[in-house]
């Protein structure tokens, strides 16, 4: 029910714009680009995609849909995203499984859901109505979180596959969020990857977290501002066993190094992925 694997990319970040086009030309196999950067009818960014686009296979990611909001689905933001991929044909359109304000108040952030058959059919019903309008399935990414809600009936992940089955949608799963939740809420990471359907996980994200507090203070937070931590590259490990072949790319979006680091980063999920039974020993 998935596409076919497009191999191991990166986020698409302004500061690498040269190095891709010029002495890295190549040096990735796609690049996921940030949807709601690129929702301008001109400029710098505009220019450079359509530079890039004849090098490398786009993915559309955005941080806006809000799908489980309970404010009216925005059909103007919806049609702009539209326009963007029909412009750049991205193998897929991807956005976040949560919400992200309320009574137009934009939180700036990635809330979770409570899981629960309510909200179920409610995200659900949103998701067919987006994947309407972009004549295409749409990708829902797992957030990280850090708070969770007394009144869910559901696991995460039993939430996560259901509105994948009900909507037909695909998932991309975030390994670094997945274990980010893990840590914070005491949930077992590997029965999460068990629960969610293989024939619907169309790409992993990889990236870095920050650790606080200490003991059973210790919390995690997705900050992207770090190398991919030795338990993600070790549940990506577990995610390749279990999944085969997946559209694998690396976000960083804080502290970006030079690309060279992070090419040398993604050769490492390269060599995870051709033999995902070796000892995961990078640190």
């Amino acid at each position: 029910m998935r596409n076919a694997s497009l191999g191991f990319g990166l986020g698409l970040r302004p500061v690498h714009y040269e190095a891709l086009l010029g002495p890295h030309l190549g040096s990735v196999a796609w690049l996921e680009v940030l949807t709601e950067n690129y929702l301008v009818p001109g400029g710098r960014p505009l220019h450079y995609l359509e530079r890039l686009r004849p090098h490398y296979p786009f993915a559309l990611h955005g941080v806006s849909l809000s799908i489980g909001g309970t404010d009216p689905l925005d059909m103007e933001y919806l049609r702009a995203v539209r326009a963007l991929a029909r412009r750049f044909q991205p193998a897929w359109i991807s956005d976040h499984l949560c919400w992200t304000g309320v009574d137009g108040l934009q939180l700036h952030d990635l809330m979770p859901l409570p899981y629960t058959e309510e909200a179920l059919q409610h995200v659900v019903e949103r998701v067919i109505r987006v994947q309407d309008v972009f004549g295409q399935r749409l990708l829902l990414e797992n957030v990280s979180s850090y708070v969770s809600y007394t009144h869910s009936t559901l696991s995460e992940w039993e939430f996560l596959a259901e509105v994948a089955r009900r909507a037909d949608c695909l998932l991309l799963l975030d390994l670094n969020n997945i274990y980010v939740s893990s840590v914070n809420h005491g949930f077992d990471a590997q029965a999460y990857l068990d629960g969610v359907p293989a024939e619907r996980i169309q790409q992993f994200h990889l990236a870095g977290h920050s650790r606080h507090g200490d003991g059973q203070a210790e919390f995690l937070i997705d900050t992207h501002d770090a190398p991919v931590a030795e338990p993600v590259w070790q549940l990506y490990a577990t995610a390749v066993r279990r999944f085969g072949p997946v559209s694998t790319m690396i976000e960083r979006d804080d502290h970006i190094p030079d690309l060279p680091v992070l090419l040398d980063e993604l050769a490492y999920a390269r060599t995870i992925a051709a033999d995902p039974t070796l000892p995961v020993v990078r640190t």
